[in-house]
């Protein structure tokens, strides 16, 4: 080898790099816009939530999200934490969501099996989310004060999946 192979491979690995991070963009910006979609359609809460907990998930990778509503019972929210930490789960990442006004709309809170703190990057994505559930559940409240139908609520807004396993047969 000589030096203007390393030099060739090293472009190349730029460009890869590049390429990957163009990728990452394109896919934030897309779901992005179809969570913005589906806030707009008036989609029910729980699906908007769930799809803002999935595409952070899916981004950061190795962790487990969920938004609660501040009208969730507390006893809900420690059994979660509980759960998590039975299943060898650390707190990532939590944070009130909370409105324009300082009222607070619910909570965001991250598992990961791995005990670490978010880096830059990921508080980025995480306070997109944020915002994302701000807008969400602010709109579910307007739309319930003024007595509409707003973003229907068709179930829990939690994701079940600090649920134990089933057994096996």
């Amino acid at each position: 080898m000589n030096e203007y192979d390393s030099g060739t491979r090293n472009r190349s690995q730029e460009r890869k790099t590049h390429r990957d991070y163009d990728d990452e963009i394109q896919y934030l910006l897309s779901a992005e816009e179809q969570l913005l979609q589906s806030i707009s359609a008036r989609s029910p809460l729980p699906q908007v939530l769930n799809g803002i907990c999935s595409a952070l998930d899916c981004q950061i990778g190795g962790i487990i999200s969920l938004i609660s509503l501040a009208t969730d019972d507390a006893c809900d929210a420690a059994a979660i934490g509980t759960k998590a930490a039975l299943f060898g789960l650390f707190i990532f990442h939590s944070e009130p969501v909370v409105a324009d006004n300082d009222e607070v709309l619910g909570c965001l809170e991250m598992y990961s099996s791995v005990s670490r703190k978010p880096s830059a990057r990921e508080l980025q994505l995480i306070e997109r989310a944020h915002c994302l559930a701000a807008i969400a559940i602010k709109l579910e409240k307007e739309a319930d004060h003024q007595g509409n139908s707003g973003i229907r609520r068709s179930g829990p807004v939690q994701r079940c999946a600090l649920e134990p396993p089933l057994p096996m047969i």
